[in-house]
């Protein structure tokens, strides 16, 4: 078992930053990437779409096309942890933030990935 627990979420005007934290505990062999998803205000757990990944094996990182040069995905293997330093943030961007933990891979590149943790969630609000 994986247990992920997010954190760093909050208020913040637009254009402003965020960290978000992702601690991971357990069997943490158990997976190769971690996630982020965010899911919009409204919308239903099958609606989470993925912001980015990192592979745990060689740090490598994935963006989606609308967070591309604002956001960076970073880890700290000795931690357990993975942050997301969200920069220049949009009202658009604004959702329950959730990382997860599984495998991701590039195939005609597409991203697809399996997630098989979830944590709990963190709120991200960007108004002004």
């Amino acid at each position: 078992q994986v247990q992920l627990v997010e954190s760093g979420g909050g208020l913040v005007q637009p254009g402003g930053s965020l960290r978000l934290a992702c601690a991971a505990s357990g069997v943490t062999l158990d997976y190769d990437a971690i996630g982020w998803f965010r899911q919009a205000p409204g919308k239903g757990r099958e609606e989470r779409m993925w912001v980015s990944f990192i592979k745990v094996s060689d740090g490598s990182t994935y963006y989606g096309d609308s967070v591309k040069g604002r956001f960076t995905i970073s880890r700290d293997n000795a931690k357990n942890t993975v942050y997301l330093q969200m920069n220049s943030l949009k009202p658009e961007d604004a959702g329950d933030y959730y990382c997860a933990a599984g495998w991701v891979t590039v195939l005609a590149n597409k991203v697809h990935y399996g997630m098989d943790y979830w944590g709990k969630g963190t709120l991200v609000s960007v108004s002004s």
